[in-house]
């Protein structure tokens, strides 16, 4: 009854969904371009972050083109309230990186936080659920309390890197003993130039002998 009065349309092309799909039909999640550098072996994510701070492994599911199927599936995550969108991502890459050798030495799972005003009036961390499902894949926890956002920035993506630059006020470590010594998994909906990663990384490297690896939704 609940599917009569509210159908399950894909978020891709917005036709009604078959019993056995999730999300997207079979024709949009064929369209999807896969990164996938996990799979591929290429360094093209890890490449971004060279020479600003190491990093163990680097990996997106998704390559993000603008009007593609991509771009409506993380709006729809983003500003639509469609949650389960980040679960279908993170339940398809948890998967993967489960069976990867290069991300069994994952200790945790963070997300790249929201400042708690934005995420009262949004209601929710695009990149929960997204991280959650990594976390039981890999089976290791998932804290979003250990990393906080201390102060509000406007949307990144569409801003290049010297823009973006001032952000060494914007994260926090709240608690740098929790995670010394960890190899920690840090997740988020888009990489783009980098710069929010490397911000979330400069504080998360003040713990003392972490390893950093990073997953994305997509990368642009």
């Amino acid at each position: 009854m609940l599917n009569l009065l509210f159908p399950k349309v894909c978020s891709g092309c917005q036709t009604l969904l078959m019993p056995s799909e999730r999300v997207l039909c079979a024709q949009c999640r064929h369209q999807l371009p896969l990164a996938c550098h996990h799979i591929s072996g290429s360094t093209a994510m890890k490449d971004i972050f060279y020479g600003r701070f190491h990093i163990e492994q680097a990996t997106a599911l998704l390559y993000f083109q603008k009007k593609g199927v991509t771009q409506k599936l993380l709006h729809s995550l983003k500003y639509k309230g469609r949650e389960e969108i980040g679960s279908f991502l993170g339940a398809w890459l948890g998967a993967e990186l489960a069976s990867a050798p290069s991300y069994k030495e994952v200790e945790m799972v963070l997300p790249v936080p929201l400042h708690k005003q934005r995420l009262r009036k949004r209601g929710y961390n695009q990149v929960e659920k997204f991280g959650r499902e990594l976390a039981a894949a890999l089976q290791v926890p998932y804290r979003d309390d250990i990393l906080l956002k201390v102060s509000k920035s406007n949307s990144q993506v569409f801003k290049n890197r010297l823009m973006r630059s001032d952000r060494d006020s914007v994260f926090q470590l709240k608690d740098a003993a929790t995670i010394a010594g960890m190899h920690l998994l840090l997740v988020d909906d888009i990489v783009t130039t980098g710069a929010t990663i490397e911000s979330c990384a400069q504080q998360l490297f003040t713990a003392p002998n972490i390893k950093l690896s990073v997953a994305t939704m997509a990368m642009a």
